[in-house]
Order: C-alpha cells, then structure tokens, then sequence
C-alpha cells in the first residue's frame, strides 16, 4: 500500500476568491480545503503528504505550521503561473523515487476514495480513480475532465472529450514513470502526461463510481460541497 501522497495546492483559485483570498483555505463545513485532504488521506491510512505550493504560499505554510496534523507534512515549491504537471515535478525529489497518491486540493474526497487508490497502486506507471456515473448533478460539465476508457485502460483524456465514458476524480495512484514524462514536455500538464503514459500502455483506471467527491472550483460547487458535508454530518 502506498503510504506517502502529493497534494496540488499551488493554483490560483480566482473562482473561489470572493470566498476566501486562497482555495486551499476555502472553509467547506468549517474546515479549509486543505486540512479536509490531509485529515482524510491520514484516515484512509497515509502517513506522509508533500503540498505543493506557490499562490498564497506563505498564508497557507503559516497555517499548515499552526495546526498539529495526523501525519507528516512538509511543502515544495512550484509556479502557480505554469501548468499543473510542474507541480507534479516539483515534488519529484521529495519522492526519491518512490510511488504516491497524486491529489487535487480542491478536490473533496471521502477518504475511501484515497484509501482505495493507495490499495490498488501505480501499475505499471499511473492508475486514475474514475467515476462512470455520468451527468452527475455534482460534476461541471463545462470544467470536468473526461475519460475515454478500453475496460481499465485510459484511451484518451481531457476537457471537452467526446465520447467519453468517465470522470476524472483527480485523484491518482502514480509512480516515477509520470515524473519522468512530464519532464520531457516543455509546458508539461498533468493531462499530457496522462496521455503518453497511456499511449504505452500504462495508464490504467480504478472505478471509483460508488464513493462521493466534488471539485469545489467555483461558488456553485463549494454550496455544494457544504450541504453534501453538513448531511453527512
């Protein structure tokens, strides 16, 4: 089982400003974002998390330093102004080689949904949680991004993707493999990394269709998430 995660925590978050100045702060049933990742990654049995940081970077460092956390967590520094996947890069030598759980900040989780990712591991170089429950109320359709799949293969991936017959729920099991394609791109995205570790065959898909999640982006999402969290209080 994996034990050590990645969260991505450096973005901008200018749709959720009129709620707080940085998402990962953003309360969702009184608790920021970020503390509703790492409490739920040590819940489903993650010892060690790695957030990379950059807007807001010293707000969120400030009260990542102020609490006392179920695990161990240190931060890396990336560019908020570049694409996601020099996040992922930027926590490369903090892995030392080891495989993670790859997690979106902003994305909010029940910790099964982590917990079944580090069970199931990277494959043969990443493995997507996905969700088949297409149209669901909770999903942006205009901001989600897509999957087309082959059985647990990825196929193809994106925003906008037609057809598709997934989610991505941002959350991954990856190993060295996705570093390692990523750095071969000159603006490397996440999402581009994805596709030529799928175009070799090793980009594979674990349903995750029966645990709930939400990408808390936007206002609308985020009243979502707070009646989702005070109904399952």
């Amino acid at each position: 089982m994996i034990e050590t995660a990645v969260i991505l925590a450096a973005g901008e978050g200018s749709r959720l400003r009129a709620s707080a100045p940085y998402k990962p702060l953003c309360p969702v049933a009184g608790r920021p974002l970020i503390a509703h990742a790492l409490e739920g990654l040590a819940e489903a049995g993650i010892r060690r998390a790695i957030v990379t940081l950059s807007y807001g970077r010293d707000a969120i460092e400030a009260y990542l330093a102020s609490r006392s956390w179920p695990l161990h967590v240190e931060t890396v520094l990336a560019d908020h102004r570049e694409p996601n996947g020099v996040s992922v890069l930027a926590a490369t030598d903090a892995l030392a080689g080891q495989d993670a759980v790859l997690a979106m900040c902003d994305h909010l989780v029940l910790p099964a949904l982590y917990r079944r990712m580090a069970t199931a591991g990277s494959g043969n170089g990443l493995r997507l949680g996905i969700d088949r429950r297409l149209g669901h109320p909770w999903v942006d359709p205009e901001d989600v991004t897509c999957v087309a799949t082959n059985g647990s293969a990825i196929v193809a991936i994106g925003k906008g993707l037609e057809p598709h017959d997934a989610y991505d729920t941002g959350v991954f099991a990856i190993s060295p493999r996705l570093g390692a394609a990523l750095a071969t791109l000159a603006s490397p995205s996440l999402t581009e990394g994805v596709r030529m570790l799928a175009a070799e065959n090793r980009a594979e898909t674990v349903d995750c269709s029966d645990i709930d999640w939400i990408d808390v982006d936007d206002a609308a999402a985020l009243a979502h998430a707070e009646r989702w969290m005070s109904q399952a209080a």
